[in-house]
Parts: structure tokens; C-alpha cells; sequence
């Protein structure tokens, strides 16, 4: 598959599915850890069965595609409901969190149905601000066919709080006619992926092989969980405790080390780079290979290396296999404070099932979280058939705990590759150093 050579549905499309993915799968600096919501306590009163349903979802760049599908959700529920009448509000992505902090501390004002960013989860949860649907998830026959992965990131301590709404993960981006130019195979392990890196840097100094970077967080988790590592493990009491020091974690970690150096991309300058800089690298024809998301797809057609790229899944340590990809993404839940819980999870539920989400694909791009449709899918567009396959193999997610918030905004995965990717520390100091400070954020 050379998806280079495909049609490319619009920019906005494909704009608006990036800019709904970017923070939910960074979550970085203290956007939402300096805002983290509280709430004032209590739950709803009653439960009516009519009047106005009140829904908060994020504003994409080119929105009125969502806005046409939504709407038509709406029109269908509403005729369904009599004396129901559902007011959608599109909020900006990057004041969510002061928005819905004065949701969660006045429910007077607060919807009854937000869209939410998978790894706020558990915060939220913390903090009172999702009602617990279980028994009407459990309920839901659609759910049976939600992949794994998804249903983790609405579920707290056995506890669901939403409905996945769409995915997004990455895979390797490389490009076609620089590996025809020098005879180079598509890698099938990590092992290979180096190699190739190595050897595209060699014979093309001012190209880094394969593009990495100490800030890309979410790039370097596969090569921890390929080798069988893991960023934390969960105790029989629901707390987690660090395992970035265990002896798997840390092969993966100096697997992806060792990629910042002369022979592919040298720290000096690869050590800051974070997530979307290897996007830019790659698109501006600056490296040979990238990890990248599904939605970054409309980058590299506005690059140097339109044309010229195909996608495979990133490969695992063995031939065949493939390497765990983080599953980010949104998700759709009801407030505690509804005064129309009833509705509230039934709306949610029309809003993240299976018709919405093929309809959302075709209008935005947004990966469907459900496996079925996942798969019609990537039959309707090439383009996804590796994020899919990816998908399929299995993906990985955070810790489930409000902890990871001040984890991830606290740089500690970061500040451990550059660490030793700069020669500060080794591996073996450098992931003890990252383990205590987890520890300290999930004691807390």
C-alpha cells in the first residue's frame, strides 16, 4: 500500500480529526493539571423525562462536519423523545479545562452530557464529576463489540464512566523512494527499524533515519511495551506502583535511547524534540521514518514527502509481530449532576454508537472504537488499514489513576530519555531516578 499516491479526502477533515486527537493524546504542560476540577458534591435530585438536555462537545478546526452529524443525532432523538429538546454547545479544545471545572463546581450551569479526553478519566472521576453508567453499559448490546482497550479508558476501578467515542494511535511513517534508493527492506522488528535508521543516516547525513525525540512521550511507550516493559503495575489494593525500573521497561528504554545519537539523530538536537517535531521532520522531508498518528496524515501531504511515503504498523521485537501503540482518543459521559440521568445515557449512548461513529468517519476521519466498524472502515479508506491492523494486535494505555495527570505534566518520562539520551545518566539510574518520582505522584 502506497498511500502516498492516494486520494487525500479534504484538509478540513483531516485538520479537524488532528486537532480533536492533539491534546487528549499529549496532555501535556498545565493545561489540566493546574486546573484540575473539583466539585462542590452531591448528585441529582430527580431524574426527569423531559425538557432540555444540555451537551458540552469540543469545537474541531472546521467544524461543521461534526456539527451535520450531531445534528442529525440530535433531530433523530429528539423526535423520539416527546417534550425533549437537546442544546449542544461546541466548546474550545484548549479552555476545556476551566470550562468544565466550573461545570463540575456549579451543576446549575453544567451540561448534562460532555465529550472528554480519555486519559482525564480517572481526574475527573477523583474529583465527582462523571456518573457511573455501568449497569446501563452493561446493558448496551453495542458495547460487546468495543475493542479492549477503549472500554479501559471509561473504566475507574471496575466502574464505567462513558462511552469511547474515537481512537487514534500511531505507526511507522517511512519514505518509499529513499528505501527503494537504497535498497531497503520495510522493517519487521524494532531491531530492523534501527538498522534501517542507521543506515538511511549513513548514506544521507542531512536526513535522520528514523526521527525520535526525548519529549515524544507517546512515541517511545511502544518500545517499553514491545520488550514486555510497563509504566506502572496496579497492586491488589487499586494502587499502582512504578515499573519504568523494571528489567523489560528498561531494554525498551535503551532500545529507544540509542536511537539519539551521530548515527541517526543526534541528541543535540533530537533530545527536545517532542511528538509533533518528528512529524515536521518527516513531513519536511527531514528523516527517513516516523512514528506518527493517523492524524497526522494531512502534515505530510502538505510536505516535502507527499507522494513519497507509505505506512506500516511500528513492528515488534519479533518478525510478525507488532509493537503496542498508545490508544488515545475521546470519549463521551454524563455528569453527576444531571438532572436527567435517563436521557442523559441514552443521548450518550446514540452519540458514541456504532452509526455515529461510521458517520463521524466519513466526516471527520475519526477512528471508530468499535472493532466492527473499525474494519468496514479501513475497507472504505486504505489509508487506515495499518492503524487499524495496530489497533487489532492490541494497544496499551495509561495508568488509570488522576496521578498520571502530574506524571505527564511533570516530564518525568521526558526527563528520563533526555537524561539518558544526553549521557547525563545510564539506563538503569535514569529510569531509577523517573520510578520514585511515580511513585511519589500515585502516593499522593
Amino acid at each position: 500500500m502506497r498511500v502516498g499516491g492516494l486520494a487525500v479526502k479534504s484538509a478540513v477533515r483531516t485538520a479537524s480529526r488532528l486537532a480533536a486527537l492533539a491534546l487528549p493524546l499529549a496532555l501535556t504542560g498545565t493545561l489540566l493539571a493546574g486546573c484540575a476540577p473539583s466539585t462542590s458534591g452531591g448528585g441529582p435530585q430527580k431524574d426527569e423525562k423531559t425538557g432540555t438536555l444540555r451537551v458540552w462537545l469540543f469545537r474541531e478546526v472546521g467544524n461543521e462536519p461534526k456539527k451535520r452529524v450531531v445534528d442529525g443525532v440530535v433531530r433523530k432523538f429528539e423526535k423520539r423523545h416527546d417534550g425533549v429538546r437537546v442544546d449542544v454547545q461546541y466548546i474550545p479544545v484548549d479552555s476545556r479545562a476551566e470550562k468544565i471545572k466550573g461545570a463540575f463546581n456549579d451543576p446549575a450551569s453544567a451540561p448534562d452530557v460532555i465529550e472528554y479526553g480519555n486519559t482525564d478519566t480517572a481526574g475527573y472521576v477523583e474529583n465527582g464529576g462523571l456518573a457511573d453508567v455501568s449497569d446501563e453499559f452493561a446493558d448496551w448490546p453495542q458495547a460487546r463489540d468495543l475493542d479492549p482497550t477503549a472500554k479501559r479508558s471509561v473504566t475507574v476501578d471496575g466502574k464505567v464512566y462513558g462511552a469511547p467515542l474515537f481512537v487514534g494511535v500511531r505507526a511507522l511513517y517511512y519514505r518509499t523512494d529513499v528505501f527503494d534508493d537504497l535498497g531497503i527492506e520495510t522493517p519487521r522488528t524494532l531491531g530492523e527499524v534501527a538498522g534501517a535508521a542507521r543506515r538511511i543516516h549513513a548514506k544521507r547525513p542531512g536526513m535522520y533515519g528514523l526521527a525520535v525525540g526525548g519529549a515524544a512521550t507517546y512515541t517511545a511507550m511502544p518500545f517499553i511495551w514491545a520488550h514486555g516493559g510497563a509504566l506502572a503495575a496496579k497492586k491488589r489494593d487499586g494502587t499502582y506502583a512504578a515499573a519504568v525500573d523494571g528489567a523489560r521497561a528498561k531494554r525498551g528504554i535503551a532500545a529507544y535511547t540509542d536511537l539519539f545519537g551521530d548515527d541517526n539523530c543526534p541528541a543535540a538536537k533530537c533530545a527536545q524534540m517532542g511528538g509533533n517535531d518528528n512529524v515536521e521532520a518527516f513531513a519536511a522531508g527531514k528523516a527517513g521514518m516516523a512514528v506518527a498518528g493517523d492524524f497526522n496524515r494531512q502534515a505530510m501531504e502538505d510536505g516535502k514527502a507527499k507522494g513519497h511515503y507509505d505506512v506500516v504498523p511500528l513492528p515488534g521485537t519479533g518478525r510478525g509481530s507488532i509493537a503496542p501503540a498508545f490508544a488515545g482518543g475521546n470519549n463521551v459521559g454524563v455528569l453527576k449532576s444531571t438532572s436527567h440521568r435517563t436521557l442523559a445515557v441514552a443521548l450518550m449512548r446514540e452519540l458514541a454508537g456504532k452509526d455515529t461513529q461510521r458517520r463521524l468517519f466519513d466526516a471527520m476521519g475519526f477512528l471508530p472504537t468499535f472493532t466492527d466498524v473499525r474494519e468496514q472502515a479501513a475497507k472504505k479508506e486504505p489509508f487506515v488499514r495499518p492503524f487499524v491492523e495496530t489497533l487489532d494486535a492490541g494497544t496499551e494505555f495509561v495508568p488509570a489513576t488522576p496521578a498520571w495527570t502530574e506524571i505527564d505534566a511533570g516530564l518525568v518520562l521526558p526527563t528520563m530519555f533526555q537524561e539518558i539520551a544526553g549521557g547525563k545518566r545510564g539506563v538503569d539510574e535514569a529510569a531509577q531516578r523517573a520510578a520514585r518520582k511515580m511513585d511519589e505522584a500515585f502516593a499522593e
